[in-house]
């Protein structure tokens, strides 16, 4: 049934943008409101993390970049963890954030790239997480589901694989 001290999917609260107001970590990990969306919420956070990249953190150094990155992800648990306990859900679709630092990690590491080949990368990420294939269904299974709550990195860490096959595929298909 879950572990005790998780949370009761029976008295689950269901996001809103008042909710989305009543704490900081709500902000970051529904992306703002991208996890809001009434469809495909973790398709309008990647496209969310997609803009965002291309508007503020494209014209940043590559190591500025990854240092966006590395902070962006403890960020992300610590969002994800608060968001969800109060969402008193063990990973709600309106979290987003995971989507976000996931798909930044593909962005940074594929950069200079071509619009064809973001579009590309977008592609392949969102198979990998709508999907999960191979170790994301894995990784989505080891720190939740069966083994139950575990908080933010059960709900980051599945993204985090997600966009590691991203990347394996681009670099072999690069190789080929």
């Amino acid at each position: 049934m879950g572990d005790p001290g998780g949370p009761s999917p029976a008295a689950s609260v269901r996001p809103s943008a008042r909710f989305m107001r009543a704490h900081p970590a709500h902000w970051i990990a529904l992306a703002f409101g991208a996890g809001l969306s009434p469809f495909a919420a973790g398709t309008v956070g990647t496209l969310w993390a997609w803009l965002v990249w291309a508007l503020l953190l494209s014209g940043l150094s590559p190591t500025a970049q990854a240092v966006v990155v590395a902070l962006g992800v403890p960020l992300a648990w610590w969002a994800a963890t608060v968001t969800a306990r109060h969402l008193r859900t063990a990973d709600p679709g309106a979290i987003v954030v995971d989507e976000v630092v996931a798909f930044w990690i593909v962005l940074w590491l594929i950069s200079p790239a071509s619009f064809g080949a973001q579009c590309a990368a977008f592609a392949l990420f969102r198979y990998f997480d709508a999907a999960k294939p191979g170790p994301v269904g894995w990784a989505d299974r080891l720190l939740h589901g069966a083994r139950g709550w575990k908080g933010g990195w059960g709900i980051v860490l599945d993204d985090l694989v997600a966009a590691f096959c991203t990347l394996f595929v681009i670099a072999v298909w690069r190789a080929w």
